[in-house]
């Protein structure tokens, strides 16, 4: 990965690896600022660029589609990317509009072919000359889907569960905010203090973390994978499950990637007593794992068919795949690779997970399960 001093460019490449190559922008994107040598204001724009693009993408794709006398299907992925990029300029950032079509074009230029440039042009000087609101004359579920950019089952779920109509746009209208990054500074590897010291603010509910402005990697301590980058309500469900620590107890995080959880979970059991395993199906997901767990052993099973040579468990924590949409202000992409079928298939897949891990479980044992079928996510400790 080179590095990239632009940006524009760095933001187009970012979303290349999340559109084309199914990448996760929570995870593409640190890395690629981490390499470039932009500056701490051009890390924030090129980070709203790519997290912006991505969650205003169903309106950007409706504007461009009202602008263009070609169907989106028909628009090579690459030039979609880079007017999706100028469009959120001028519609979402508070970029002069000479400048957001000017700088979009000699992105194409540089990205897609002079050939591209002209076109791109056309469609954001379209756009920007536009007046009035995007789908005002559909029907109320396609207009908010539209406006709030949320695919159309994601809205008509919350309207079915809240029965409001003020209250899911208010939803929705909360899913486009941005998050700020909270950290994380796990015990007996850095201290909070020394998150502080780099720049992060306290968080009042917790002795251990933090937030920051921008990218988290200016953190050394998260740089040096000595810190991490992890909600809140995650390191909450982690807390909850060490409230039930005993001493020289076995671990185990059955589906432990990206590792966010397994890190907290093992630096404790390393600072007091006990063993601690990581099972993570994905091997790639598994290197990041071990990225964090340190001492402890990271094995790659099926989560559904662990061997027995693994033995069996005093705590097991079955964080099992999800639709990841309780979390779209952090991950933006999720809500347009998500469908209803997902949900169907994922409560087969839980189910499955829960069965295998109440066979690893001693007696007198205990397994946490964050099992989410429904659009609401809630942690479920049985």
């Amino acid at each position: 990965m080179r590095a990239i001093s632009d940006a524009r460019l760095l933001a187009f490449e970012a979303l290349v690896e999340v559109e084309i190559h199914g990448s996760y922008s929570n995870l593409v994107l640190p890395k690629m600022l981490g390499k470039s040598t932009l500056s701490p204001e051009d890390r924030a724009f090129a980070s709203e660029l790519v997290y912006g693009s991505l969650r205003m993408k169903g309106r950007h794709d409706a504007l461009i589609a009202q602008a263009s006398d070609r169907p989106l299907s028909q628009i090579d992925v690459k030039v979609l990317i880079i007017l999706r990029i100028g469009v959120h300029q001028l519609t979402q950032m508070r970029v002069p509009s000479h400048a957001a079509i000017y700088e979009t074009v000699e992105l194409a230029k540089r990205a897609a072919g002079k050939s591209s440039g002209s076109f791109i042009n056309a469609i954001l000087r379209n756009i920007d000359g536009q007046t009035g609101g995007i789908g005002d004359d559909r029907d109320q579920l396609t207009h908010m889907s539209l406006e709030y950019s949320h695919p159309e089952w994601i809205v008509s779920s919350y309207m079915d569960s809240l029965k409001s109509t003020t209250e899911v746009e208010s939803l929705l209208q909360a899913n486009n905010i941005p998050a700020r990054p909270t950290l994380i500074a796990w015990p007996g590897r850095s201290t909070i203090d020394e998150l502080l010291a780099d720049g992060a603010f306290p968080m009042t509910d917790s002795p251990i973390s933090a937030t920051c402005e921008g990218d988290p990697g200016a953190i050394s301590a998260v740089r040096e994978r000595r810190a991490g980058v992890q909600d809140r309500g995650s390191q909450i469900v982690v807390e909850k499950f060490l409230d039930t620590f005993e001493e020289n107890l076995r671990w185990l995080d059955l589906c432990a990637g990206p590792g966010g959880k397994a890190a907290y979970l093992s630096s404790v059991v390393r600072q007091r007593s006990g063993d601690f395993v990581a099972n993570e199906v994905s091997e790639e997901r598994a290197r990041l794992v071990r990225q964090v767990v340190m001492d402890f052993p990271v094995v790659s099973y099926d989560g559904r068919k662990l061997p027995d040579s693994l033995g069996s468990f005093d705590r097991i924590l079955v964080d099992a795949p999800c639709t990841g949409i309780g979390a779209l202000r952090r991950r933006p992409e999720v809500r347009w690779r998500r469908t209803l079928q997902d949900l169907k298939n994922l409560t087969v897949l839980q189910s499955e997970l829960l069965d295998e891990a109440a066979g690893k479980i001693r007696a007198n044992g205990l397994l946490p399960t964050l099992l989410v079928p429904h659009i609401k996510q809630r942690p479920n400790f049985k």
